[in-house]
């Protein structure tokens, strides 16, 4: 075993030697390599970039996630369960109908926010992205608009009314809720007030003419285990991903629904444009890579066939010389894929100070993963391994005697 590491190192020294020998030859063909690899990085790295940055303006804006249904139904928690066990759904929460989802916010007699939107909420809502927002009795998350209008803060108590006519008497509910967090004035341009879901059953229950105590109403018919029933559901996908797959397994129940499927489709497109243009100009690149290493190659070695054929002559078997010719050939592509990458770094940051500086590119990045660097060197190795074979042969065929012809 450390006869062949020996001779193994024996190998790549002589190997190195000679690449330093002949190093104008050597630097010409890094050079064609550095050439190709530079230039593909620089590609891949804009095409990621701009892909990338699509994608995360996508995820960044939770609405992109959510699938609307446009429908009203009647459905109960069953079906509700069953919504969230569907692998494309990341966030589900029944809701009831349009008009009981309204109702007057106010703290004192001046400050006040007629008809806000009451949204029921739990943990993991994509919108709130809060951990807050698993909200229990009480408790409730303002909308930016809301608490500005209310001049309320963290901590403080807003009154809840709503109000119905039953059998000719006008009657208001009210309840007291706690403010437990503002949404950032991105997150929800509406006035609103999330609260938990059993507040929103109880309001629907007290416009439909029902006994709410929670509202602070004795009169009405009495609930007697009255089951919970939704119009629609707020619904968010998984990913940007499974916004289609969720919203046709809606749709095969015959569900309407509304989503941002289009902006989704559009980005997708442009991955697929931009994959399409860099696979073709990266192959085209390759093959005449391959094709200018090939020549190099040959041509290196039929000029030193009198130098491999004293190898052989001094003892070096014919894998011994296919393998001196692989050596070189991946130090080489080492030499050139360190080269390509150094260019590809100072070409990523002039183009991120120059794009990124303008309105129309603001944010633009160039840049690709540890893993992608790591799949380019990978295939710089194998192509010069294939180069290199080809070579190999050439030169396994170089005689002993062919070192003795010139004495």
């Amino acid at each position: 075993m450390k006869q062949w590491i020996d001779r193994l190192r024996l190998l790549g020294k002589l190997a190195l030697q000679d690449l330093w020998h002949d190093r104008k030859v050597s630097f010409c063909i890094a050079a064609s390599l550095v050439a190709v690899i530079a230039p593909l990085l620089l590609l891949f790295g804009l095409k990621h970039g701009v892909v990338s940055q699509l994608q995360e303006e996508l995820l960044r804006d939770p609405r992109n996630l959510e699938v609307k249904m446009l429908s009203s139904g009647n459905y109960d928690d069953a079906w509700i369960n069953r919504l969230r066990q569907v692998p494309q759904t990341g966030f589900a929460i029944g809701q009831t109908r349009s008009l009981n989802t309204q109702a007057d916010l106010m703290i004192g007699m001046q400050r006040f926010v007629e008809n806000a939107e009451i949204i029921p909420t739990r943990a993991g809502d994509p919108l709130l992205n809060d951990p807050l927002s698993a909200l229990k009795g009480n408790d409730a998350i303002l909308s930016y608009s809301a608490a500005q209008r209310l001049q309320a803060k963290v901590g403080d108590t807003v009154r809840l009314r709503a109000a119905r006519r039953l059998d000719g008497i006008s009657e208001r509910g009210e309840v007291n809720l706690q403010i437990v967090a503002v949404l950032d004035a991105s997150r929800f341009g509406r006035a609103a007030a999330f609260v938990a879901p059993d507040l929103l059953l109880d309001l629907e229950h007290f416009r439909d003419g029902y006994q709410v105590a929670a509202l602070g109403i004795a009169s009405g018919k009495p609930l007697n285990g009255l089951a919970p029933q939704y119009a629609r559901a707020r619904l968010y996908a998984r990913d940007i991903d499974s916004v289609a797959a969720l919203e046709h397994w809606l749709n095969r129940q015959n569900i309407q629904t509304s989503s941002r499927l289009a902006d989704i489709d559009n980005v997708n497109a442009i991955n697929h444009l931009l994959g399409l243009i860099f696979g073709v100009i990266a192959g085209a690149a390759l093959i005449g890579c391959i094709a200018s290493l090939v020549g190099a190659f040959l041509a290196n070695i039929d000029r030193k066939r009198k130098s491999l054929a004293v190898l052989r002559l001094l003892g070096f078997n014919s894998p011994a010389v296919g393998g001196f010719v692989v050596l070189q050939a991946i130090a080489l592509s080492l030499i050139g894929y360190v080269g390509g990458l150094l260019f590809y770094l100072a070409g990523s940051q002039l183009f991120d100070q120059l794009l990124g500086s303008s309105q129309s590119t603001g944010g633009f990045v160039c840049h690709i993963t540890f893993w992608h660097g790591l799949a380019a060197l990978f295939l710089s190795l194998l192509v010069a391994a294939l180069v290199a074979v080809m070579g190999a042969v050439r030169a396994i065929s170089i005689q002993p005697a062919e070192s003795l012809r010139e004495l």
